[in-house]
């Protein structure tokens, strides 16, 4: 297979990304972190029992359009993906809650760059795949081979 790139790959691997579109998505993620790396901090002092909505990520969705609301996903993907520990509890909600708001518009671009950032992450990384699966069932079927891009679990091996 050849992707557009014009890079040879195999059928277990899904071309890379066009350079120029994963630097529009961190210029997206970058007009955004501020908000975000201060509404996070506000959550992890806060109480953690609050409703989202009433919390500063949640008043931070709240004022977002979609464009903006999935540029604050790949975000905080991003984020948790890298700096995973044990202070990421309010930014993992804030994840779990974007990944459960239905048609958000996601491209198969950002969700193949938010696959890559789990796979990147490896196992320990909790919830690596909860948005970057939840945005993929948007997409239209045959947009992403996502089969290429989530490594599959060894099936165990039964002694007979």
């Amino acid at each position: 297979m050849v992707s557009v790139a014009g890079r040879a790959t195999s059928r277990h691997e899904h071309p890379p990304l066009d350079p120029t579109v994963v630097q529009r998505f961190y210029c997206r993620m970058r007009a955004v972190a501020p908000a975000a790396v201060g509404a996070i901090e506000r959550d992890r002092a806060d109480d953690p029992g609050r409703a989202f909505g009433d919390t500063a990520c949640g008043r931070l969705v709240g004022s977002l359009d979609q464009d903006g609301i999935r540029a604050l996903g790949m975000w905080v993907h991003h984020w948790c993906m890298r700096f995973y520990d044990d202070d990421t509890r309010s930014a993992l909600r804030l994840l779990r809650e974007i990944a459960a708001r239905p048609t958000l518009g996601w491209t198969a671009d950002e969700v193949h760059w938010m696959l890559g950032e789990s796979q990147q992450a490896g196992p320990a990384a909790e919830g690596r795949f909860t948005l970057p699966l939840a945005a993929a069932a948007e997409l239209v079927p045959g947009a992403l081979r996502i089969d290429l891009l989530v490594p599959r679990q060894q099936q165990p091996q039964h002694d007979r």
